[in-house]
């Protein structure tokens, strides 16, 4: 009997050590796959970060190295003291004011509209919804001349409000928060209306506050597309001074010669905002995305 007892002892423990070895496996291999995943989307920013510290002939040399020789911020210097016809700072302002706006107009417009869709009870809603999604199957540059031919009869050609505006009602955010707001508990809108409250005062106080993930998620979306926007910004910003951080970039390559650390530079000061914005709000974007793909 003893002996019986400890076969089935050591026979019980091969299957649990076999499963502590598949599990520790598996946890290698995702960790494996995280880092793999981190040096992706971090590699192409640490490699600017790099190259801007390098002196122009090190950037171009073959092979390229990893690390440069002698570290140096002259490129940095360089990006802020250029003359009047590359005003860098006037280009970071430019492009800042304009995703800030864009983003709250973006807020604005999409959640009065999502929650119309989401809430509300009217003739058509269904038909109206599917025109607005359906609009998300167009590309871009379809409305690329129409959308000209608006900002210039309103006479908003070279000014912020050419890139704040267009957009703005996007089907994008529209279907993103409608698909958010058609989660939350219809019980929180019956016991504001039971105190009392219109359909206003339930949106303001009683949804939005309880849609912050939805909201934040959206709003890193929209800073972040028109932050990187350079195709627009050229066709409607003439003057040097108004142009926005990723299009007056492009003025910094000369004819037949390129300093690459000055560009590499630029372009990692222009990912420096939206990294910042990404850290504050990393959980509300994560919870966002994960809750507003749940109910259809």
């Amino acid at each position: 009997m003893t002996t019986t007892l400890a076969e089935r002892a050591s026979g019980s423990a091969a299957p649990d050590r076999q499963t502590g070895a598949r599990s520790l496996f598996s946890s290698a291999v995702f960790w494996l796959f995280l880092a793999v995943l981190t040096v992706i989307f971090i590699g192409p920013i640490l490699w600017m970060f790099l190259t801007s510290l390098k002196t122009n002939p090190e950037a171009t040399t073959i092979p390229p190295t990893i690390l440069p020789e002698q570290a140096t911020f002259d490129a940095y210097d360089s990006l802020l003291r250029l003359d009047g016809s590359y005003p860098v700072l006037r280009w970071f302002f430019n492009s800042l004011l304009a995703a800030t706006l864009h983003m709250l107009l973006v807020l604005a417009v999409a959640s009065c509209a999502a929650y119309a869709l989401a809430r509300l009870r009217f003739r058509f809603r269904g038909f109206f919804f599917v025109v607005i999604v359906s609009t998300l199957f167009v590309p871009g540059f379809v409305f690329l001349m129409p959308n000209y031919l608006i900002i210039d009869r309103l006479g908003w050609l070279d000014t912020v409000w050419a890139l704040v505006v267009p957009g703005a009602a996007g089907a994008f955010g529209v279907f993103f928060l409608r698909q958010f707001f058609a989660m939350l508990p219809g019980e929180l809108e019956e016991a504001a209306l039971i105190d009392g409250a219109n359909q206003w005062q339930i949106f303001t106080r009683v949804v939005l506050p309880n849609s912050k993930p939805a909201l934040a998620t959206l709003a890193v979306l929209s800073f972040l597309t028109n932050w990187n926007d350079f195709i627009w910004p050229i066709y409607v910003l003439f003057s040097p001074e108004r142009l926005t951080l990723p299009a007056g970039l492009r003025l910094l390559q000369g004819a037949y010669t390129t300093d690459y650390p000055v560009i590499m530079a630029g372009a990692f000061v222009a990912s420096v905002p939206v990294l910042i914005l990404f850290v504050f709000t990393q959980r509300y974007v994560i919870e966002g995305v994960s809750r507003s793909g749940l109910k259809g």
